[in-house]
């Protein structure tokens, strides 16, 4: 085994018995580097990434490969999942010399970690020609890769990053609408999402769109969200067996997906389906809610009640084995409810996936339009599907299950803890608050000390000396983190939620805040530093977490009148505005501060024993601009003076409260006034 043995992340232990002397990253290899006069072979991956464990199996696992890596390299092998400042740093180069990235990243450095090469897949004869040609490179000219690598780490430093602006620019519904032109070119109005192939779900931006087409009241973008959450949960993108959202479709239509199920991904998915039902009313949105809990709960979920990261996209050995069937099967599986299962789902003789008479289920018609082509009721259908689906969730239980990445990370489990919050608000089902209130208590008594967050939920790694390696943790742990008891306050009303969301974002302004820039680092003051010390500003699948921190400290600021959050917040969206028109895709929950600033923030301040009830009320109507407070009692600026013996209901917003009413009808009144 190789220095990887004592790791406890899945996906380097799924290394430690490669022919390559794979190292962890620290300060072991990379002084060993420097000793050495060696170039850095750094490889990073994650535990469900499918070409990753091609190129393992291709070059890592092969024993002449292997040889010329540790011959010419000190080669050290990251998770991307526990260590993403180091991800960023290499992503960003490979993205600087290549115009894309990926997993695997791949990326040649010199001794001191300063990238001069780098891509993603390999193939295994491509892979070791370039390791030769480099480490040839290095020795016959070493001044052409100093030069290189000083040009490269240059635009590393300025990759991602903003001007500071201190003049305010007036923001306006007419500029939103010029930002809103740059979406409107990106959708596929006809398969929903963004673009062709692949697809990839991009929760965050939806739900940026939906607020707008809700706000600005326009139907075409209300219609282009409907259609992508249709579409998204009617494809092979979806378990519809089992529940949950895999990462991406491969192919523009949402039918094959890439089989690999993500925390971060069924976490949002989550708040974006909850948030819709509550905009649009419309079933399949509460059922894609529970479905994904299920999920979750069934498989993503600690017995300490922390949540897992991932499922492989492979079992045995083969991408997706563990989701496909073939009509057979189905047959035997099902009986005579096999044609109306396999009517339903798409399921055909031929198959419908690249692998002979395998399916990937998939749906293509609503439940009243199929029902009507087959002449019986909708209810009787789906009853029928549903007593059949439990079933071949039986069959598929006794197959060999994708492996899991049981890593349990601060952040991950922020967006899902979220989630849960949301589907709370929308379906108010206590069994979701339930898992909510526990996965809350285990970041708290497990990942929690003090205002001072952990990233990663284990033991930590005994060095050579006898020391212990270290944790970093990041930005987006305390601002995911935050965001969630933010949220996890606002459906119970218990202001512990709430001092613990500020404490935490107290000591992210402490030690990550650069009030030179006006943005927050990714890393902390008090961490080992990279090469470059970065900030993460554009959003993508996850939302950047200088956006998230942004948009907890607009809430943390009229939660508890504290003007310096809301100074830093206001240059934060400064800094991104004139961003916004150019490459508006990147920025979409920047946007979502920017609607708020528009269109304002109601405080619906809720007193008195009834309190509880109210806010459910409340929270069947859409306003997506609002934040609540308040209870039987409260410590809150906002609340005092505001309890009496009845339940009253306060509007207020820009620091004025209309007068105090006592139920749902009239509070909605005066914000819809």
């Amino acid at each position: 085994m190789n220095q990887l043995a004592n790791s406890t992340s899945p996906y380097l232990l799924q290394h430690a018995n490669n022919p390559v002397n794979w190292f962890p990253w620290g300060t072991e290899a990379l002084e060993k580097a420097k000793k050495e006069n060696k170039l850095i072979l750094v490889s990073i991956g994650y535990s469900a990434c499918h070409w990753c464990h091609v190129m393992e199996h291709e070059s890592f696992e092969d024993e002449a490969v292997a040889a010329v890596m540790n011959k010419y390299f000190v080669c050290i092998k990251v998770d991307r999942e526990e260590r993403p400042d180091v991800d960023q740093i290499y992503m960003s180069a490979v993205q600087l010399m290549s115009g894309r990235g990926g997993w695997p990243l791949n990326c040649i450095c010199l001794p001191d970690q300063r990238p001069i090469y780098g891509g993603t897949y390999f193939r295994k004869n491509d892979w070791t020609s370039l390791l030769f040609n480099l480490a040839d490179f290095y020795k016959q000219k070493p001044e052409e890769a100093e030069e290189y690598a000083v040009r490269l780490t240059d635009g590393i430093q300025q990759y991602e990053s903003v001007p500071f602006i201190k003049e305010q620019a007036e923001y306006s519904k007419a500029g939103l609408e010029v930002i809103l032109n740059t979406w409107r070119g990106y959708i596929d109005n006809v398969e929903g999402g963004f673009g062709g192939a692949p697809k990839f779900p991009m929760p965050v931006n939806w739900q940026f769109l939906m607020r707008y087409a809700h706000l600005m009241k326009d139907g075409q973008m209300a219609a282009a969200v409907k259609l992508t959450l249709q579409k998204m949960a009617f494809g092979g993108i979806y378990d519809h067996i089992g529940g949950g959202f895999a990462r991406y479709a491969v192919d523009g239509v949402w039918h094959v997906p890439h089989f690999e199920k993500m925390l971060y991904d069924n976490g949002q998915l989550l708040s974006l389906y909850a948030e819709a039902f509550t905009w649009n009313n419309d079933p399949l949105y509460k059922t894609i809610a529970d479905e994904i809990i299920t999920f979750v709960k069934n498989e993503l979920t600690s017995p300490e009640n922390g949540f897992y990261s991932a499922l492989d996209a492979d079992s045995e050995g083969k991408e997706g084995k563990f989701y496909i069937f073939t009509k057979p099967e189905i047959e035997e599986i099902l009986g005579e409810e096999a044609e109306l299962f396999c009517i339903y789902y798409n399921i055909t003789d031929a198959g419908n996936w690249e692998e002979e008479s395998s399916n990937v289920l998939f749906r293509k018609y609503t439940d009243e339009h199929l029902a009507a082509q087959l002449g019986i009721s909708v209810e009787g259908m789906l009853n029928r599907v549903a007593l059949s689906s439990q079933k071949v969730l039986a069959y598929r239980s006794k197959r060999v299950r994708p492996g899991l990445d049981n890593k349990i990370l601060a952040s991950w489990n922020g967006l899902m803890l979220k989630g849960l919050c949301e589907a709370y608000r929308a379906f108010d089902k206590p069994e979701y608050l339930e898992l909510a209130l526990s996965n809350a208590d285990f970041i708290v008594n497990n990942m929690l000390s003090g205002d001072k967050l952990s990233r990663i939920f284990k033991e930590p790694v005994k060095l050579a000396n006898g020391d212990t390696e270290p944790i970093a943790t990041f930005l987006d742990d305390y601002a995911n983190v935050a965001d969630a008891f933010i949220a996890l306050y606002e459906v119970t009303l218990d202001e512990q939620w709430l001092i613990t969301a500020k404490g935490i974002t107290d000591y992210a302004i402490l030690h990550y805040y650069n009030k030179h820039t006006g943005m927050f680092y990714y890393t902390a003051d008090d961490d080992h530093h990279l090469i470059a010390r970065k900030s993460e500003i554009m959003d993508g699948v996850i939302p950047a977490s200088n956006s998230v921190m942004a948009r907890n400290l607009k809430k943390l600021g009229a939660f508890f009148y504290e003007e310096s959050y809301t100074e830093i917040a206001a240059q934060q969206l400064r800094n991104i505005v004139p961003q916004l028109v150019k490459y508006s895709t990147a920025y979409a929950n920047w946007t979502i501060l920017l609607l708020d600033e528009i269109f304002g923030i109601y405080e619906v301040a809720i007193t008195g024993d009834d309190a509880d009830d109210i806010r459910s009320e409340i929270e069947q109507n859409y306003i997506p601009n609002k934040i609540i407070l308040g209870g039987k009692k409260g410590t809150l600026p906002l609340l005092a003076d505001k309890f009496a013996e009845n339940t009253r209901i306060y509007i207020c917003k820009d620091k004025t409260c209309s007068l105090p009413v006592h139920n749902t009808a009239d509070a909605l009144k005066q914000i819809n006034n």
